[in-house]
């Protein structure tokens, strides 16, 4: 049994062409969209965004995780070091912001 009963033609080259670009669009939204928990953990200066951001990319996986991350990306995360005191503890997080990329108004440091 033979498909292809005779030469390819144009709408032959350009179905496959779509299927091309279609794959192409499916994978970039698909990317997008596993790090979106992640940016957003980001831009709101969330204390676990490194986290957030891998839960998200979980999410390939199984879809439970991403939901997770992305619930946890918005929580306000009211977690407290009790080993820093209150301007320490935004100092590391701002630190934290800067080294994964995120926007940050950090201070250079002092030399003593």
């Amino acid at each position: 049994m033979d498909l292809i009963t005779g030469p390819l033609d144009l709408y032959d080259y350009l179905m496959f062409l779509f299927v091309i670009i279609m794959l192409v669009a499916f994978c970039t939204l698909a990317i997008f969209i596993l790090g979106l928990p992640g940016k957003i953990a980001l831009q709101r200066k969330h204390p676990h965004a490194e986290t957030v951001k891998w839960m998200g990319w979980a999410g390939f996986l199984v879809v439970i995780p991403w939901i997770h991350a992305l619930i946890w990306a918005f929580h306000d995360s009211l977690t407290i070091d009790i080993r820093r005191f209150p301007a320490e503890e935004r100092d590391a997080i701002e630190k934290e912001m800067a080294r994964l990329g995120g926007a940050t108004t950090a201070k250079p440091e002092e030399s003593d």
